[in-house]
């Protein structure tokens, strides 16, 4: 039985274009399956994201409906004349070339009309050829086109636009490659991890980018308050099954507990059922026999139900605590610079047991540099650092970590952990 609300949404799609139909979606990687059977739809100007935990194949999905890697069942069909865009984890960009030749790669409508017209200034010959070269630059915007670009890579903090790819650091090459998508102006935008090494005013204004485009987007992301101000419709990925919330990352929580409140009640009654089946199903071999075939196979439907496990206890590791003292870590008029450029100078914090304090700034404000100060692994420019006797770091850097490629997961948790 459906809601105001879900009769209102399906009342709103009718009246909607579908730029998007994926069915019977399947993808496995040996044994292991991530999704399977997934069937969904999305209607121009949907905002739709995709959560699920890492690891349930939300990035392998955007690159089966973007025909980047196939999946192994189902049909994935756009609309006719729909372009896409992705913005995907793995970046694809050309090592020597600069930044600004790079948003300059692309079918985007501004770009081919900028290559038409430069091909036609360069016959030099055919009339008809140059002018209708000059009238699709008027209709694509193919003048102005540089002077966005200057502006959307600003906005992402990207100003030496001569800067070859190959010098930028992770973060930079992927604040290019998502001004590239941006600059493109698809009829269908899908990105992965927008909000990755961006500071909040870049997701601020990329917040209001995506509203004031008004194009369809399909997205991964776990910002939470990104998800809750851009997206009005959520898809989740559990249990190798799709399900489907229409309405803002609010909206999906509670409806979440909801259906995991009901599949708990539904487990709960299978149990039930299954003691008094289970006690039916060990009689005695003579009335084994006679059983009936439909009602085994009915128990073992409701020991499936029964059995079903619902993911949602936190794995849990056994390791030894360390007792911290009263002295944590104190900043005393802590100075750092690199050449004539200051990050923070007489910066004086005494950290407290216990505290959380999240540390925010542009990028390149000099938080990552703070830390390191922090660690001991870098040495102030002028005042100290004192770190308590008893205390032991953990750190989880921008670049990751370093493993044993033998290990198994465990074993390089326990490594760090355990000691």
């Amino acid at each position: 039985m459906f809601s105001t609300a879900d009769l209102e949404y399906l009342c709103d799609m009718a009246e909607k274009k579908n730029v998007l139909s994926v069915e019977g979606l399947t993808k496995s990687y040996g044994e292991r399956i991530l999704f399977e059977d997934v069937t969904f739809g999305v209607q121009a100007g949907e905002r739709v994201a995709l959560i699920a935990r890492n690891g349930s194949g939300k990035s392998t999905m955007l690159k089966a409906i973007c025909q980047l890697e196939p999946a192994d069942a189902g049909r994935i069909v756009f609309a006719s004349g729909i372009r896409h865009g992705h913005l995907r984890q793995d970046l694809d960009l050309v090592e020597g070339a600069t930044i600004l030749d790079t948003i300059y790669v692309g079918d985007s409508p501004a770009v081919q009309a900028m290559r038409d017209y430069e091909r036609a200034m360069m016959d030099g010959h055919d009339e008809e050829s140059l002018q209708r070269a000059y009238n699709a630059m008027d209709a694509h915007g193919g003048w102005n086109f540089e002077a966005r670009a200057r502006e959307i890579l600003g906005k992402l903090s990207l100003h030496d636009l001569d800067r070859p790819i190959a010098n930028l650091s992770g973060g930079e090459k992927r604040r290019v490659a998502l001004a590239q998508v941006l600059l493109e102006e698809p009829d269908f935008l899908v990105l992965d991890e927008p909000t990755n090494h961006l500071d909040l005013d870049m997701i601020a204004w990329l917040e209001q980018r995506l509203a004031s485009m008004g194009t369809t987007l399909l997205m991964v992301t776990h910002d939470r308050y990104f998800l809750e101000n851009v997206c009005d419709r959520i898809l989740e990925i559990d249990d190798k099954q799709l399900y489907a919330y229409q309405g803002n990352f609010s909206y999906f929580l509670e409806k979440r507990e909801e259906r995991r409140a009901n599949m708990l009640a539904a487990k709960e009654r299978a149990q039930s059922h299954m003691k008094r089946e289970l006690e039916w199903v060990r009689s005695t071999p003579s009335a084994r026999t006679t059983k009936s075939k439909s009602r085994l196979q009915r128990f073992e439907d409701i020991k499936a139900a029964a059995t079903k496990r619902l993911r949602e206890d936190p794995m849990h590791l056994s390791v030894i605590p360390e007792r911290l003292g009263g002295k944590v870590v104190e900043l005393h008029k802590v100075k750092r610079a690199f050449g004539d450029r200051v990050l923070f100078e007489g910066m004086t914090h005494h950290f407290k047991r216990g505290e959380r304090i999240g540390l925010v700034g542009q990028n390149g404000s000099g938080k990552s540099s703070l830390l390191r100060l922090i660690l001991g692994m870098d040495d102030p420019d002028a005042g100290k650092v004192v770190v308590g006797e008893t205390v032991v770091f953990g750190h989880y850097a921008q670049e990751g970590g370093s493993f044993n490629e033998d290990w198994k997961v465990i074993d390089a948790v326990r490594d760090i952990a355990d000691w």
